[in-house]
This record gives C-alpha cells, structure tokens and sequence, in this order.
C-alpha cells in the first residue's frame, strides 16, 4: 500500500485531513474512525493517522472528493469542541503506531477464597518438608566439600552469549558493517571490526584515532591566519530568523516515507539520546557554517567524522560509570552532563576538518542553542537536511538506517519541548575552556603569541 501526501487543519469544531490520492474512484473509499484512529483506504493508497484527542464520525463529518485535483477532503467532528490539537504539522508522530497502555495490576484477579481443608494443608507441609530435607542433604555434603567451584569477585565485562554487537539508536542495529571493507567509508574508525568491537573498545579506537589525527601545525596555522576563519565566524544562519517553522513540501515529503516505529526507551536512554541529539546537531552546524549553507561534496563527510555515534559508534554518555548515578532523575541535565557530550565533537572539529579552530567550535556550540531555543520542529529540519545530505552519498547513508532516520522520528513524537528548551538555555551560557579538550591548546597559543611580539619587536629594533 502507498501512504499518499495528506496535511491537516483544524476549527474550533472540526478536525480537517486532506489527502492526495489522483486518478481513484471515491466510491471505493473506506473511512474508519476509533477514537484517535483515522484510517482511510483506497486503492491502492492507505493512511492511518493517530491524532492527539479523539474525533466523531456524526452528521457533521464529511468526505469529498475533487477529482480534478485529486485530493479527497475528510472533515471530522472533534469530540470536545474548541480543544486543541497539536502538533498537526508533525507527520511523524501522526503516523507513529497509537501506544497501548500496559496493565501495570496482574491479569488474574482473586475473586474469593475460602479456608482449605485440614487434609490438604497436612499433604503441603509433607511435600515442604520433603523438599527442605533433600535440600538439606545437598548442602551438608557440600560443607567440607574444598573442591566446591570458587569464583572471584572482579570487575570483568558481563558474559557475551551472542558473536553480534548491536548499535545504532537504543542499539536496535547489527550487521550493517558486515562488509565493511568492501565498501569506501573513509569516516569508519573501527575497520573490519566494526561489528565485533565491544563498547568499550569502540570508545578506546575513538580516542586513539583523536590523538593521532590531532596536529599541532595545522591548528596554529588555522590559529594565527585566521582571517576566513573570522568571515566564517561573523555568518548568520539566516534560517534561525525564521520566528516560525513551517515545513516544505519537501520535508514533508520525507516525513512521510520515515519508518513507522514506536519507542520505549528508558529514562537513561531517554537522557542519552537528548545528549547524542547535541552532537548531531553540531556537526550540522559546524557544515552549515562553514559552507554557509551550501553543501559540497565533502559535506557528508564532514556531518560523520564530527560524530562519534556515527565514526566509532560511540554515543554519549561519554561520563565514567562511576560518576553516574544509578537512579537517573529526568529531566534535569547538569553542565558537566553537557560538557561531556560535547567535548568529542569540540576535539574531532579541532583535529579532522579542514578549518580547525576553538573559536568555530564555540560557535557551533551557541548555533546548537540557538537550534534547540525554537523547538522541535527547527530540530526536525536540521535532522532532514542532514538526512538529505547523506541521503545522497554512496556509502554514508547507512547512518540515516542505523540513527538519523529514528531521530526524526523520535524527536516529533516522543522528544519533550520542554527539555529541549531547558537545554538550550544551558547550553548558550555553558562553558567549555581549551584546556578541558586535552592538547595544551592553551600554551601553544601563549608561544606562537610570544614569538609574534618577538618578532615584531626586532622589526622596530632594525629600523
């Protein structure tokens, strides 16, 4: 079946659905409606939409359909008239499966009960004694026993019953690296063994990748003839002007051909996906400011090595186990949860692009705020350009599988406004200082400062 293009608008009475389905007989149509649940059928378009309150089919629902412009209008009833429904303009989340509530009381209720005879409760202390006295035996053989199997108490890695590694958004993927090698991805850290990597060693390649990549000469090359850098630095996106977000019919478009997918994450990986969300949405910023939003070829490369959930497939938290609690409150972030999730993207921009700069870094950091601070929808727009970029490269769109194409997803369906605002906030007055990235940036700008005044200095002896 074909999902078709379809849009919504609302009265205070009527919920107003539009779809565009060209060259059908209406008399074949089959409108249903449950509650939330709109489903339309016609061959061979079918469109199930899940709406945030509940609609009647009455007197003064309609459906009609113009056939020179193809487009059958459904008209419903709100059952609460004058409510509001939101977030119609979230194709997305109108199509994501209705989430059923799970019966958190057990399924069997106990009705009655009465006092059992004095013969049947005889016959259960027998069968627990029995029980307790084979027990018994079993253990007393074993006391003296000093061949009994010892373990040692350790901090070793759980079992791994399973040869698959799994990763991706909520670690739903595996396979996508199975042939790797025959395959161009300049950006894979891991190698051949992308799909045998631990977690943890796919953190430790990341970071030994960093250190080699790091070059002192190109950074103070960038640090010292910094005049583009400056011209990139003084860019504004004009997009963020923009005081509200109404999508195109392009991105509408590719809303529409998202998976349909219902997530259920826990509250800590609700959290790390608001974190791992941050460096997506750097690397976006860090390509649109330095190609002032004109992607290149190399922009698809760019977007992947600033990432290392896309890289190394290593998403924050980037925290020490130890330093994390074991109960998570949420929301609530602190600026050394963000910090940290931002540190690898501020160290990859300074160690992998061709523009390498602090500067760029902390603006691309003010750029992410600035994102968050209108809200899910500008966030959903910077994820379907990253989509279409890599969308359109040969080897990269894998990470569109395997994370940008849930993201889109999530972040209209289930992502919290109000989080992403809170987050902005401390985001645009967070700061990040060189020496917490780790490669003495500090001093060898102080040096290259100091050997400039030198300089300078023996120009005006000589004259």
């Amino acid at each position: 079946m074909i999902t078709p293009r379809f849009h919504c608008t609302q009265t205070l009475e009527a919920v107003v659905v539009s779809i565009y389905c060209p060259s059908v007989r209406a008399s074949d149509v089959e409108i249903n409606v449950d509650e939330t649940l709109l489903t339309v059928h016609i061959n061979p378009y079918f469109l199930r939409i899940n709406f945030p309150h509940s609609v009647l089919e009455d007197d003064q629902s309609s459906a009609t359909y113009d056939p020179s412009s193809g487009y059958l209008t459904v008209t419903l009833t709100k059952e609460v008239k004058g409510q509001e429904f939101p977030d119609l303009d979230l194709l997305a989340k109108l199509l994501a499966p209705r989430h059923v509530e799970v019966p958190k009381q057990p399924a069997i209720e106990v009705i009655g009960s009465e006092a059992s005879s004095q013969s049947e409760l005889e016959e259960l202390v027998d069968l627990t004694d029995a029980i307790s006295l084979e027990q018994r035996e079993i253990l007393e053989g074993a006391e003296n026993d000093w061949q009994f199997p010892q373990t040692i108490a350790g901090s070793s890695s759980p079992l791994q019953l399973s040869t698959k590694r799994y990763y991706g958004f909520l670690d739903m993927y595996t396979g996508y690296f199975t042939h790797v090698v025959h395959a161009e991805n300049d950006v894979n850290e891991l190698g051949s063994e992308a799909e045998s990597c631990l977690p943890e060693e796919r953190r430790a390649k990341r970071l030994q990748h960093e250190e080699k990549k790091w070059d002192e000469e190109h950074y103070m090359a960038d640090y010292m003839d910094d005049e583009y850098i400056q011209e990139l630095l003084a860019w504004e996106d004009l997009g963020l002007r923009d005081a509200e977000c109404i999508f195109t019919e392009s991105e509408n478009m590719t809303m529409l051909n998202l998976p349909r997918k219902e997530y259920l994450p826990t509250e800590l990986q609700q959290r790390n996906l608001y974190l791992t969300l941050l460096t997506l949405l750097f690397a976006s910023a860090y390509d649109r400011r330095t190609t002032q939003h004109d992607p290149t070829p190399e922009s698809a490369w760019t977007i992947c090595s600033l990432i290392p959930a896309f890289s190394a497939l290593d998403p924050p938290p980037y925290l020490s186990s130890e330093n994390v609690p074991l109960s998570i409150p949420t929301p609530g972030f602190t600026d050394h949860d963000l910090a940290s999730a931002l540190m690898p993207s501020y160290r990859r921009s300074l160690a992998f692009p061709l523009y390498r700069s602090f500067a760029m870094a902390d603006a691309c950091r003010n750029d992410v705020a600035a994102v968050l601070a209108k809200g899910r929808r500008m966030v959903t727009r910077y994820l379907l350009e990253m989509k279409h970029v890599l969308d359109h490269h040969e080897v990269y769109y894998v990470y569109n599988k395997i994370w940008v194409d849930d993201f889109c997803v999530w972040i209209q369906a289930s992502a919290s406004d109000e989080i992403i605002l809170d987050i902005a906030q401390q985001l645009k007055a967070l700061a990040i200082t060189k020496s917490m990235i780790g490669w003495n940036i500090e001093n060898l700008e102080d040096a290259a400062l100091v050997d400039t005044n030198s300089s300078d200095s023996d120009d005006e002896s000589s004259e």
